[in-house]
């Protein structure tokens, strides 16, 4: 068993686990820390802020005003995709670190926000980008691993792959 995660992509999960625990730290520290809400927020530069609030839905609240379904729906997704990228990086040798790296950072921000809905019935957010007087909608630190992993799988289709000999 070792060997299979010495040599393939799975060795890589120690970085779907950092984020894990990077960000589930972050999270406990803002909720123990900080006063809930916009009007407790901290301001650290002129475009962005520091804040407690608490998402229900997904990306942007997407669904955050139904009953609860979406919590579990959500759980559903995150667990599918995280088995589907570990399946994929068993395929991949260690050394294909792009996808490797892009498929761990998935996994560990996915894990990441499943927590939150698990434990807490919706995922913290405490990052707030803002322009003037338009905010980005609040994220955290799974959700940017999420979406820097998503954007090195869409690189990869446009990077030149080498032909590999037929065996």
């Amino acid at each position: 068993m070792s060997d299979l995660i010495k040599q393939t992509g799975l060795r890589w999960l120690w970085l779907a686990a950092l984020v894990f625990c990077l960000d589930i730290g972050i999270k406990l520290l803002v909720m123990n820390t900080m006063g809930y809400g916009w009007a407790n927020r901290i301001e650290v530069f002129p475009f962005f802020n520091l804040l407690y609030v608490n998402n229900y839905g997904a990306a942007f609240s997407f669904l955050s005003d139904q009953e609860g379904w979406q919590r579990w729906f959500f759980t559903g997704i995150a667990f599918a995709v995280s088995v589907m990228l570990m399946v994929w990086m068993r395929k991949l040798p260690a050394k294909e670190s792009w996808n490797n790296v892009a498929y761990a950072l998935v996994i560990g921000g996915a894990l990441g926000n499943v927590f939150d809905r698990l434990v807490h019935g919706f995922v913290v957010d405490y990052l707030d980008f803002f322009w003037g007087n338009y905010h980005w909608p609040a994220f955290n630190l799974a959700d940017s691993a999420i979406c820097i992993g998503a954007v090195m799988i869409v690189l990869d289709g446009f990077r030149s792959k080498k032909e590999q000999p037929e065996a």
